[in-house]
């Protein structure tokens, strides 16, 4: 079954200039020494095939079993295939990141290098980019992993950053996906946060689908990830969040904790002076005078945080002359009315 946001847009215009699109297949390293002389060939052929303009990235991500060594004889035989080397290992986020930020196409394709994806998807992602797509992304339908360990927790996260995005995927874990790069431009990704650029790029207005893709198991090495990697996504999951709600306006978030806080406080001071002089009930034998303490200094304090944030806000938008909108394209506008805005 096919997962689309939005109604199939038109081609027009914009798909015939993206058929002639460069493609930069980007492609995290670590630790992959034998699995990277079966996937080379194996996207050569697809991306000859497809007959478009393409580049292959490979980012190594401090890998300390030779694939380093591996990589330098790819880029020295075909000089298509760029490569990335890493100091230490940095995690698939800033692997994934590093691949965007060398990558020279119009298209950009991330796979993983693990043999699990299968390079054979990749014209079929770029057929719904071609329909009028700004990102398809892969949906691992017959997932060739651990039930318990793996698919499990993969389920129940999907689920939870689609009901917490409002975008809905059934595999944000999937790193075979394909992208327009200005739909990406500007992305900052750190922590986990590689599996949320389909929720960057929507909320900014892209037009996003899913396809069904191939999945294999794993044949060389073994998985890097356990699931300790829930509890990092969750919490990264709560950062987009805020980042997307109350970036712009911290005081919404901060003012109203100080706001409850200063609520709680109220209605404990209320309760105490009611158990004093309709009970008899001494100040000193009830906890409440602690908690009207506790929470009108962490009322306030959360209310002066928030002033502090919007400072800041404010201050990073006009240092960076950063817009609080995104402009996606205009017409009969004037080339200095253009210059002004950018």
């Amino acid at each position: 079954m096919l997962t689309e946001l939005d109604d199939r847009p038109q081609a027009g215009k914009r798909a015939g200039a993206l058929f002639a699109a460069m493609i930069s297949i980007t492609v995290p390293v670590y630790n992959e020494r034998e699995s990277l002389p079966v996937l080379l060939p194996a996207l050569t052929g697809v991306l000859e095939r497809i007959g478009r303009p393409w580049e292959i990235v490979f980012v190594n991500d401090g890998s300390t079993d030779g694939s380093d060594e591996v990589l330098d004889r790819i880029a020295a035989a075909d000089p298509r295939v760029k490569v990335v080397h890493f100091r230490r290992n940095f995690g698939q986020t800033a692997a994934m990141m590093a691949g965007i930020d060398f990558a020279s196409g119009e298209i950009i394709i991330p796979i993983d290098a693990d043999l699990q994806n299968d390079p054979e998807d990749i014209p079929r992602l770029l057929e719904k980019l071609d329909e009028g797509y700004d990102v398809c992304s892969g949906w691992r339908k017959d997932r060739q992993d651990e039930a318990l360990r793996r698919n499990l927790p993969s389920r129940i996260a999907n689920r939870l950053i689609s009901w917490v995005s409002g975008v809905s995927l059934h595999d944000y874990g999937c790193s075979l996906k394909a992208y327009r790069r200005d739909v990406i431009k500007g992305v900052k990704l750190y922590g986990e946060m590689h599996r949320f650029v389909p929720i960057y790029a929507a909320w900014q207005g892209a037009k996003v689908t899913e396809i069904p893709v191939r999945h294999h198991a794993r044949k060389f090495g073994t998985s890097k990830y356990g699931l300790e990697r829930v509890v990092k996504v969750v919490l990264d999951l709560m950062v987009v969040t805020f980042l997307d709600r109350y970036a712009r306006k911290p005081i919404y978030i901060f003012g109203g904790i100080g706001i409850a806080c200063l609520g709680v406080g109220v209605l404990a001071g209320v309760w105490a002076l009611t158990l004093k002089y309709f009970q008899g009930i001494s100040l000193i034998q009830t906890p409440l005078p602690l908690m009207v303490v506790m929470m009108g200094i962490t009322g306030i304090l959360c209310i002066l945080m928030g002033f502090l944030a919007e400072i800041v806000t404010r201050t990073w938008h006009e240092s960076q002359n950063m817009r609080i909108y995104l402009v996606r394209n205009t017409r009969n506008v004037e080339a200095s009315a253009q210059a002004r805005s950018a």
